[in-house]
């Protein structure tokens, strides 16, 4: 059984992995969206043709090559045309971690969990017209255990799941030739968009406060917070929120105080006064924390392997749409046993009232399949920053 696999990161050379070590089962080559992803690096290392997408969101007919039985789409964002399916003599397989036709789309873990489903499952479904409509060539089901979030549900149940849905269909049509289909019900079909229903935020009002901003950076030393929270204190502030970090033996943090109005002018002082102590202070006031009742608060959450451009093209994206971006937060986590370095974002936006909002989750998810990142848009709750 000659087998294209299709795919990207961890999922995707797991199945490489797994499936190489199958009685009957060839890899005639592999198909991957970028040279460093994990799946292109599985593929060298393991002497198949790799061949890396012009367009991350299409597999050409030429991505697959002449002879092969079978292709196996494994967490792929690209659709694989029908040029392709027709160089594949049983056509393509790909893995969906729903119990289909429940929760079709890029998020289906997530929509599990945000649903409150008691019961998971799997899919191994037939690459059709339709994103994860096909028929079904396999299923199994797991629970769901309480308090379980998307990542650990995936991690301990699904993605061990859909490796051994395929290689179960892979074992299928190898020894009869042909791949099961049963068809989907549509009277359950639901849909899982990564980018999520969000809501109006109430509108909450504090007239009394005034918020201040205080950024300050100088030699790291023992007291620094402490000297601001003593200030905050002295003056009735309320310490809001803070992100600090000590960064080559400098220290630089920025805090949001929400000052009763009457005590704003004297805090101020008392804050810009640590000058004098060798650090660099910066104060600023908007003069109100009330956000217009029409406008819309959001969190953004992004993950995905880092390359360069993701900040750049998000946060011109925004720009375009008017979207505001109230606070931004980025990490790089490097894996200890791949070296593979994620990227995250977490952002804080305010939406005014005439954004549409549906327009902004379509561009989101079309940037989310260009970049091969997972996007998410969420509800903010409780009071902006």
């Amino acid at each position: 059984m000659k087998v294209a696999l299709v795919g990207s990161r961890f999922f995707a050379a797991s199945v490489l992995a797994a499936l190489s070590r199958e009685v009957g089962i060839e890899f005639v080559g592999v198909v991957a969206p970028a040279e460093d992803d994990r799946l292109a690096v599985a593929g060298h290392a393991a002497g198949l043709p790799v061949h890396v997408l012009a367009d991350p969101r299409n597999v050409p007919a030429e991505a697959i090559p002449e002879g092969t039985d079978l292709i196996i789409a494994a967490h792929t964002h690209a659709r694989v045309s029908d040029g392709a399916l027709a160089r594949a003599r049983l056509g393509g397989v790909g893995y969906h971690p729903s119990l289909l036709p429940r929760h079709r789309g890029i998020a289906a873990v997530e929509w599990t969990i945000l649903e409150g489903d008691p019961i998971a499952g799997g899919s191994v479904y037939h690459l059709a017209d339709g994103w994860d409509a096909g028929a079904i060539a396999a299923q199994d089901w797991c629970f769901v255990l309480k308090g379980e979030n998307a990542r650990q549900l995936w991690e301990r149940a699904l993605a061990p799941m859909g490796i051994a849905l395929l290689a179960k269909v892979v074992h299928h049509a190898r020894v009869e030739g042909m791949l099961p289909a049963f068809p989907q019900d549509q009277r359950f079909a639901t849909q899982a968009k990564m980018i999520r229903r969000a809501v109006v935020l109430t509108e909450e009002t504090a007239p009394a406060t005034v918020p201040l901003v205080v950024t300050v950076v100088g030699p790291d030393r023992h007291g620094i917070v402490s000297m601001l929270a003593e200030r905050a204190q002295r003056y009735g502030a309320n310490w809001a929120a803070s992100r600090m970090t000590r960064l080559s033996g400098e220290f630089s943090g920025t805090v949001h105080f929400d000052v009763p109005r009457e005590h704003a002018d004297a805090l101020m002082a008392a804050l810009q006064q640590l000058s004098a102590s060798g650090l660099q202070v910066i104060v600023a006031s908007r003069g109100s924390a009330v956000v217009p009742p029409t406008w819309r608060s959001f969190e953004l959450e992004l993950v995905g392997e880092d390359r360069v451009g993701i900040v750049s093209r998000l946060t011109a994206m925004l720009a375009e749409r008017g979207v505001s971006i109230e606070s931004i937060h980025t990490d790089i986590v490097r894996s200890g046993v791949s070296g593979v370095q994620t990227f995250k974002i977490g952002a804080h936006l305010l939406a005014p009232a005439g954004v549409p909002l549906d327009a902004l989750r379509a561009e989101l998810g079309t940037l989310a399949q260009d970049l091969m990142v997972d996007i998410a848009l969420d509800e903010r709750p409780g009071d902006p920053a």
